[in-house]
């Protein structure tokens, strides 16, 4: 096992053909320790938007209502911190209440597509479990791509 502790900030002085040179061992160790660094970081900047809230959300707030709007983006100043809030609208739809108004729709003669956004998709557990003849049906709509890959390192006595 080599002596040579590689840390995060040393990795950005690194290659990735100088990373991928490492030994195994040592790859262990960056993967280890990238993750504990990622840990904290989300944990920290969780902490400071939460103090970020408790300063500024309420004034900030304020100022959005005061231009008449309860989202968007608002500009405060505190001292010489100028600070950019944003507060975006997140709309979600009943999709029980959805298919019932489509149905209404295609019911009245008119094309639904004319008033919701339809996107038709079939779940892969259940296609892999249909017969061949239903698969073979819709196998020409389905197109099969990989996604990002992943990896997990551990040593011969398991996860470090």
């Amino acid at each position: 096992m080599s002596d040579l502790t590689i840390f995060p900030v040393d990795i950005a002085e690194m290659s990735v053909s100088q990373l991928a040179a490492l030994p195994p061992e040592q790859k262990r160790e960056v993967d280890k320790n990238l993750d504990a660094a990622i840990d904290w970081l989300k944990k920290a900047r969780t902490k400071f938007d939460a103090a970020l809230e408790q300063c500024y959300g309420e004034p900030a707030r304020a100022a959005l209502r005061e231009s008449g709007r309860d989202f968007g983006t608002a500009h405060i100043s505190d001292g010489p911190l100028h600070i950019k809030f944003e507060l975006p609208k997140k709309v979600s739809w009943n999709q029980k209440q959805l298919g019932e108004i489509a149905e209404r729709i295609v019911a009245s003669g008119e094309k639904v597509e004319g008033y919701l956004d339809v996107k038709l998709s079939v779940s892969e557990s259940r296609y892999i479990n249909w017969p061949p003849a239903l698969q073979q049906q819709f196998a020409a709509a389905r197109t099969v791509d990989s996604g990002k890959p992943s990896f997990t390192l551990s040593t011969d006595g398991g996860e470090a």
